[in-house]
This record gives C-alpha cells, sequence and structure tokens, in this order.
C-alpha cells in the first residue's frame, strides 16, 4: 500500500471514529484527542490535550485509577490485556456516564511512549440494565 494512501487511511480513522479515541503519555498528560472524544466527554481537542486524564476521571477513583496507571507505565505492561474495561468517567458539564473501552500500550522501538483508549459510550445501556435488575428484584427475581 501507498505510505501516504496508509497515513491518511490513519488519519481519518482516527480522527472521524464515532468512538472516543485518545492518547495519554507516561504521566497521564492527554496528547491525541479525536472528535469521538469530544463528543463523548464535551471537551474540544484544544481544551483537553495537556490537560491530565483526570479530566475525565470522577473525583472518588482518581487516586486508584493513578495508581494503576502509574504502575503500568513503571512495569510496560497492563494487568487487563486484551479486556475490555468499563468504567464510570465524567463529562464536561460533571455528569456521570459509563464508557466500555480497550487500551493499547503504545512502544516507540522498547520505550513505552503511553497507552491510548478506545471509548465507547454506554451510559443508556447501563441504565436499561438497572432498571431491568432492578423490575426483576420488585417481582421477586434473585438474580444472585
Amino acid at each position: 500500500m501507498d505510505p501516504g494512501l496508509k497515513q491518511k487511511i490513519s488519519s481519518t480513522l482516527f480522527e472521524d471514529s464515532p468512538d472516543a479515541v485518545l492518547f495519554a503519555d507516561r504521566d497521564g498528560i492527554i496528547l491525541m484527542w479525536n472528535r469521538g472524544a469530544e463528543k463523548l466527554f464535551g471537551y474540544s481537542a484544544a481544551e483537553a490535550v495537556g490537560q491530565s486524564l483526570d479530566l475525565i476521571i470522577p473525583e472518588n477513583l482518581r487516586g486508584r485509577h493513578n495508581e494503576g496507571y502509574l504502575r503500568a507505565m513503571a512495569s510496560g505492561e497492563s494487568k487487563y490485556g486484551d479486556d475490555l474495561l468499563s468504567v464510570p468517567a465524567l463529562h464536561k458539564n460533571g455528569e456521570r456516564l459509563f464508557s466500555d473501552f480497550s487500551i493499547t500500550m503504545i512502544r516507540d522501538s522498547d520505550e513505552l511512549l503511553g497507552i491510548a483508549a478506545i471509548m465507547r459510550d454506554t451510559t443508556a445501556q447501563k441504565k436499561k440494565e438497572k432498571e431491568l435488575k432492578e423490575r426483576l428484584n420488585s417481582l421477586g427475581v434473585d438474580l444472585q
């Protein structure tokens, strides 16, 4: 494939993906933020790039997240591997949302540069699941 075409495809895939795609360096500073991330979290790329990942992490989860992030940067590995993760996140307007995401450790040769994440809003799905569980509980169905 022509290298120019390959670069165009990569750039378009990143920028125009409906999913949030972001990259944070070893210190957890956001360096890349696509249109999907703008839509999901409410921050423009200009607002998010250069900020800590704490921007989108609920305050009560920041300590745990930062410990895990630093551990992954030190070891060069994530304990989650290829797993799909589901976590609460924070929108610019202060509302909590849920996102499912996967991460990729980004390297240049042997040097770990940071982590990329591809995220999708699952707030509506989580709300429906919660309502269904509550309905089943009200009918006496034990989900345990």
